[in-house]
């Protein structure tokens, strides 16, 4: 993602990099809540509710003002993420996902969704080793890394049916080649979507 807002900045253009859960001094709080391995025994609804607390705030306080500010918005997970965690990995169904951003954000959804797609195994491995690598000040945030490998296959299936469920905005990319063969990919996809001229890498 810091690749691809450097390639759009560079091309004159207004960006704002997020992440949920997270993004504002109130997400993160509940970002260190919901990662943390010592709340393991937190409820399916309940992790689910925190999710949407922390995307509510994030939307006031950053996505919606830098939006009216015409800027481009590239936030790290949305409700897409929270359909393929909650609904698929926690078992809860896409449907109560869905009815909760409805009934908070009416028809409020990313322009362009990049996912991601990669080999279940090596991703978690990924995840663990960037966690592992991270200073001990910064919290242990490897409770969703400390699931089954078919927790992860659920997720993977989630995220894999929204994408085949709304074609015109979710762009699977291939994520199991070399980081920049995978930013190649993405930048072409941004380009189409922005239409931008073929000179930004």
């Amino acid at each position: 993602m810091e690749r691809l807002a450097t390639a759009l900045r560079a091309h004159k253009l207004p960006v704002v990099v997020t992440r949920e859960p997270g993004g504002t001094a109130t997400g993160e709080k509940i970002r260190q809540l919901l990662l943390d391995t010592s709340t393991s025994a937190l409820a399916p609804l309940a992790e689910l509710a925190l999710m949407f607390a922390s995307r509510a705030q994030h939307i006031k306080e950053v996505i919606q003002p830098a939006l009216s500010a015409e800027q481009i918005v590239l936030c790290d997970r949305f409700t897409d993420s929270t359909e393929a965690y909650q609904g698929g990995g926690r078992k809860l169904g896409s449907e109560p996902v869905l009815a909760l951003h409805r009934t908070l954000f009416d028809d409020f959804q990313p322009d362009l969704t990049i996912l991601m797609d990669s080999d279940v195994t090596a991703s978690v491995e990924r995840a663990r080793r960037r966690n592992q690598s991270k200073n001990s000040d910064s919290g242990n945030e490897n409770r969703f890394e400390q699931e089954s490998r078919a927790f992860f296959g659920r997720v993977r299936n989630a995220y894999l049916a929204i994408a085949a469920r709304e074609p015109g905005r979710v762009a699977l990319v291939d994520a199991r080649g070399t980081p920049d063969a995978t930013h190649r990919q993405i930048m072409s996809v941004v380009k189409r979507k922005l239409k931008l001229a073929a000179r930004i890498a």
